[in-house]
């Protein structure tokens, strides 16, 4: 079935309170700083689509990742007792993934390519450290831990050679996986 004339958005609300409560803000795009349309936000409900979130303005902070469904009480489940405060929009992908990760900062190190999920980089490549990566195809999601636990991050394509000049300084990556929800 082809897509073509289809027009593939994703669609967030989000509430100032949990359980959908006070006011909310429809989002069908990034943005990068909600306190002008909302004063907090402690609960949201993706319609569609898949975005990422974060608890700091201009895509800084701990981020999560979100898909179709309702989130309740999501903010202080996850520890974001601020609630969110940016959001992203995940494109929808289709075709190869691939990446390759470095060791070190500025692409240094040991090298691996990736065109499938990785759930712990230290047993598959023997690193146990990831400081940099290039991303040529698709969309990933990085986890400090091994079987995509802990803090994450959202990667789209480009170069990125060093995660602790994007916010995310003492943080190690063990695992990684794509982002291959068909949310739409």
């Amino acid at each position: 079935m082809s897509n073509t004339g289809m027009n593939m958005r994703g669609k967030i609300i989000f509430y100032e309170e949990k359980n959908f409560q006070g006011r909310s803000y429809e989002c069908m795009n990034d943005c990068s700083d909600m306190s002008s349309y909302l004063n907090r936000c402690h609960s949201c409900r993706v319609e569609s689509g898949c975005f990422m979130v974060y608890d700091r303005p201009n895509y800084m902070g701990n981020q999560y990742f979100m898909r179709r469904g309702e989130y309740a009480d999501y903010m202080s489940m996850m520890g974001m007792s601020g609630g969110i405060r940016s959001c992203r929009m995940i494109p929808m992908h289709r075709g190869n993934y691939r990446m390759k990760i470095y060791e070190r900062e500025n692409f240094g190190g040991q090298m691996h390519e990736l065109m499938d999920d990785c759930d712990n980089i230290m047993d598959r490549y023997r690193m146990n450290d990831c400081q940099s990566c290039h991303v040529m195809d698709g969309h990933w999601l990085m986890y400090e831990q091994p079987q995509y636990r802990g803090r994450m991050m959202y990667l789209k394509p480009g170069e990125y050679r060093s995660f602790s000049q994007i916010g995310m300084r003492g943080t190690r990556f063990m695992s990684m996986r794509r982002i291959m929800d068909s949310c739409y």
